[in-house]
């Protein structure tokens, strides 16, 4: 058994549980190991109409209201003092903020006040979502935002490569790769259910090809669904399209692709079920840091195809553990998703690989990295002897 001192660590977030996304994944990952291990942890996050009435311990649920564009991302107005009394009452070790939004300012304010270590995330591609949307001219104040948020974290994570060595290039300096692992365990082959396969395609002889994700315009969902229309042209019943995810595309998915089974969200434990039951899945989105949704499918063994962009890049070889094709070419999804269908001993190939892959991006190396930063940010060898457990 390992013996690490044990740490109070203030955990900062403008979207959490109950909604799922990148972030949250992370966010809540964090929160179950250092409980886990017997830590302190004290959480910033929003409140939602949907959510639990009573908080967990030490957990600040901040009233926040819709966004009118785009209701599941939630506002608050900057709660200063009420995030300033919260860790006033228990003084946290580190401060790590995961968003760059109204919590995550009060956050950032206290510690800084207070000379407490901060960590900053960077999970979202600004910048690009800026130039995505048709407000290019943005991007220069986007950049000026981040370089102002983050610039005063010891370390700033990103889950990928490209996107770390863009952040150091615009005077980051202090980023480093941290958040791009998978659980292997949880998302495994050995899920496949065969009734879950003949209720989503009659049978094992149809192929089940899935996009799991936030159904939101900058995850390139226009490309997916000209793509979905020419494969299922050239494919007919040997393949059923599947899509599990919430947001504001979802109506104008349904309405384009009625041949789809939508399945909207789904708990994590059927999502894993889910992912090792279906054959091909289809990643079209260009702005992803990391993309985790494409490595909890290779570690449940499935063949993926996915934009050759981004996080992407970094999780899935050309033609070795998946496909990848240009980003704004739906002909070249249908085509790589119909020589899939057609051909289950190339598919169950990539799907191999994949396991493989996924295996190498187990989470337990990154939670024991995260575990010993916190630990030197903090400084609690020094100030407590008190040890965890690990």
């Amino acid at each position: 058994m390992r013996i690490v001192p044990c740490v109070r660590i203030a955990l900062v977030s403008d979207t959490y549980t109950p909604q799922v996304n990148g972030v949250t994944t992370v966010v809540h990952r964090i929160v179950s190991l250092l409980r886990g291990q017997g830590h302190d942890v004290s959480l910033v996050v929003p409140r939602y109409p949907n959510g639990s009435a009573s908080p967990e311990p030490h957990e600040l649920r901040v009233p926040s209201a819709a966004f009118p564009p785009y209701p599941d991302i939630r506002l608050a107005l900057p709660p200063f003092r009420r995030v300033g009394r919260f860790f006033d009452a228990s003084p946290p070790d580190v401060v790590h903020l995961h968003t760059e939004g109204p919590l995550g300012l009060a956050g950032r304010r206290w510690a800084l006040s207070h000379r407490t270590p901060l960590v900053t995330s960077y999970h979202t591609n600004f910048p690009e979502y800026s130039r995505h949307y048709g407000v290019g001219f943005l991007e220069p104040l986007v950049w000026r935002w981040l370089r102002w948020f983050h610039g005063p974290a010891r370390v700033t994570f990103t889950p990928g490569e490209a996107i770390r060595d863009e952040l150091i290039s615009r005077g980051l300096t202090h980023t480093a790769v941290w958040g791009r692992g998978v659980d292997p365990h949880f998302f495994h082959p050995g899920r496949r259910d065969g009734s879950w396969r003949r209720w989503l395609a009659g049978g094992d002889d149809t192929a089940v090809v899935l996009h799991v994700g936030r159904l939101a315009h900058e995850k390139n969902l226009r490309v997916l669904i000209e793509a979905w229309r020419r494969a299922r042209a050239a494919l007919g019943q040997r393949a059923t399209f599947v899509i599990a995810g919430e947001g504001p595309e979802a109506r104008r998915l349904q309405s384009e692709l009625p041949f789809v089974r939508m399945l909207g969200f789904l708990p994590r434990t059927d999502l894993a079920t889910l992912y090792a039951s279906a054959d091909v899945c289809v990643f079209p989105s260009h702005t992803e840091t990391c993309g985790l949704v494409a490595l909890e499918a290779m570690a449940s063994g499935i063949a993926v195809i996915a934009a050759d962009a981004g996080g992407f890049r970094e999780s899935i070889g050309r033609g070795t553990n998946g496909l990848l094709v240009p980003a704004h070419e739906p002909e070249a999804y249908a085509a790589a998703i119909a020589a899939l269908v057609n051909d289950p001993a190339a598919r169950f190939a990539l799907a191999a690989a994949a396991r493989d892959r996924a295996l190498g991006r187990d989470v337990v190396h990154e939670n024991t990295e995260l575990l010993d930063r916190y630990a030197e940010l903090a400084g609690v060898s020094e100030r407590r002897t008190s040890p965890c457990a690990a």
